[in-house]
């Protein structure tokens, strides 16, 4: 009630300015609401002495994240608390104005009537003065028994008082006389305030429609204003804090809650003034960036370590991973909660088992897989920065790709890591880690693909970039093992000569190498591919043999030599089928002999 009379006041004495003082005000109060959140917070930490560290800034800066996650959720609360305060006192001083701007209306409204009215009057006696006949009205010349009541009324009236004059025709009524005789009056009207306060607007606030309409937008202005200066001052209060590096140093965990936190107060402050303010928002962006920066070069840095120390042997599978495995269903991701230690510890297995394929791994592509989680998890928990989340993500993929090929392939490991060779096991489990990712990537792709804007799809494209890589990656690997074994194949085959015992010598070693290889790889690569890999291999190994037969002028003629070299195929044919898993092979050994032309 004593806003409305104050508001009211001060729009009859035309101080119109009253908002811009208002508008300091709100300045003043928002700084002094952070500084007594800072002292109270500060005065219940033992560990700060204010009489040694004066400022507040500096005392500010001396305290651990928790205490200061704590004060900025306490000032985020206050802010919101004096912003509904604010919005309710402008929204009263509005309809005040709004109040006085409808008596305007309908001050103009009643006086339009009034002269609408006199222009009907005027109007009127024109068409009486014609209808009267030598002083007569022309209900005179009806008949009495033709007269209406209601007429003969009036003429009764009339001639009782033949001196009188008319207030203005037969067709205005009494009660507009009345307010015709007394619209030169001074006039007041009441008004109900949305506090239900009953207030009395007079004539004498001359204020004009556009003064006031200026005065509610400015009113309205300044509730944007509001939520402005408490971004504004949270925004310096992130800074001050921030000047040591100190939110760069944040883990994931406390990022996202401030992240979180932040979010919030931006969204309550949005719903109370009905307007985006950019300052909080841009300053939390650019936090986000350096957050994403950081995160990525720790993750990047750990993968290289973990490469240059890696040796390439086959991992066992601790029951946490198997159970990071396991959370990704149905093409979600989603980090599994840490269990508490069980009575019985559950034993590694040599084997990942994902979707039901095993996958033979090493250590490094177990961290891998929960870094390549933890980036996934880290978009649904700050979703502004995806874009930037998904081209780091790309990076470390590519980088894990180069490198493990540099090692393996490009026999880096031997200068790094001290490897005395590069092993077929060492190229088919490599095979098998990159078989792992490549089997992700979809899934990762639909993960960020569900969380794009649709103009930001172009930016998938990198993952199928990066599929296509790896997919070369596996198919060189491949090409690696079939050419060792042309290697030994063209060492072998070249000095063969077609000669009792029978298996020769040449065979005997060309299987035992065999059986090697499928030793070593059989248990890291699946059967489909083991069988697809030694196809190959058979391939190259009758492509040597052929050529050296040739060579030997040794022909398909049932002869002697013929005999020598179908006995040697048989005991290879043998032995290779009796590998496991390789008891199918189709191995075509016909195409050895030369066609006849």
């Amino acid at each position: 009630e004593r806003l409305v009379s104050l508001v009211f006041g001060l729009l009859k004495q035309r101080k119109l300015n009253f908002y811009e003082i208002y508008g300091d005000e709100m300045i003043i109060t928002a700084k002094n609401i952070i500084k007594q959140c800072v002292v109270n917070t500060v005065s219940q930490i033992e560990e700060i002495d204010t009489e040694v560290v004066v400022k507040l800034a500096d005392q500010m800066r001396m305290m651990n994240f928790p205490q200061w996650f704590d004060l900025l959720k306490t000032i985020f609360s206050k802010f919101t608390i004096f912003l509904k305060r604010i919005k309710a006192t402008l929204n009263t001083i509005r309809s005040v104005v709004f109040l006085v701007l409808d008596k305007n209306q309908k001050t103009r409204d009643l006086e339009d009537t009034l002269q609408k009215n006199s222009a009907k009057d005027s109007t009127v006696d024109t068409e009486v003065a014609y209808l009267t006949h030598e002083g007569m009205f022309i209900s005179d010349a009806f008949s009495e028994g033709d007269v209406p009541p209601a007429a003969a009324d009036t003429t009764s009236q009339r001639n009782t008082s033949p001196n009188s004059e008319p207030c203005s025709s037969d067709s205005v009524s009494e009660p507009e006389c009345t307010t015709d005789s007394s619209s030169s009056k001074e006039q007041t009207s009441s008004s109900v305030t949305p506090g239900g306060v009953e207030m009395m607007i007079s004539d004498d606030m001359k204020l004009t429609d556009l003064e006031l309409v200026r005065l509610a937008n400015n009113i309205q202005e300044l509730l944007y204003n509001a939520s402005d200066i408490c971004h504004d001052r949270s925004v310096k209060f992130l800074m001050i804090r921030a000047k040591d590096g100190f939110l760069e140093k944040l883990n994931s965990n406390e990022f996202v809650a401030l992240s979180r936190l932040m979010e919030g107060f931006i969204l309550d402050t949005e719903q109370i003034c009905g307007r985006k303010s950019m300052s909080l928002r841009g300053a939390l962006q650019s936090q986000a960036n350096r957050f994403v920066n950081r995160f990525h070069e720790e993750r990047k840095t750990k993968l290289s370590l973990l490469l240059d120390n890696e040796r390439w042997k086959q991992a066992e599978v601790p029951a946490e991973f198997q159970d990071l495995v396991d959370s990704v269903s149905d093409g979600r991701i989603s980090l599994p909660e840490k269990k508490q230690a069980a009575t019985e510890e559950r034993k590694p297995t040599e084997f990942l088992t994902v979707e039901g394929q095993k996958y033979a791994t090493v250590g490094t592509v177990l961290l891998l897989i929960r870094i390549i989680l933890e980036y996934c998890q880290c978009v649904d928990n700050i979703p502004s920065i995806t874009t930037d989340m998904l081209t780091r993500l790309s990076d470390l993929l590519k980088y894990f790709n180069s490198r493990s090929c540099q090692l393996v392939l490009g026999a880096g490991a031997l200068q790094v890591v001290g490897l005395k060779t590069i092993t077929t096991k060492n190229l088919a489990l490599s095979s098998r880690c990159l078989q792992l990712i490549v089997h992700y990537i979809p899934i990762i792709r639909a993960h960020f693909e569900a969380r794009l804007q649709p103009k930001q799809f172009s930016m998938l494209r990198h993952f199928d970039h990066i599929t296509k890589d790896y997919n070369d990656h596996i198919a060189e690997i491949s090409a690696k093992l079939v050419a060792i074994m042309d290697s030994l194949f063209d060492k072998l085959l070249s000095k063969y000569e077609v000669k009792a015992p029978v298996p020769s010598a040449c065979f005997r070693n060309i299987c035992k190498q065999m059986a090697k290889m499928h030793e070593a790889i059989y248990d890291l690569l699946p059967e489909e591919q083991t069988q697809t890999l030694f196809l190959r291999i058979n391939a190259s190994y009758k492509l040597h043999l052929k050529r050296q037969l040739v060579h030997l002028n040794v022909v398909n003629d049932g002869g002697p030599l013929n005999g020598l070299v179908t006995s040697d195929v048989a005991f290879y044919t043998g032995n290779l089928q009796a590998l496991k898993g390789l008891n199918n092979l189709d191995l075509n050994m016909a195409e050895i002999w030369e066609q006849k032309r």
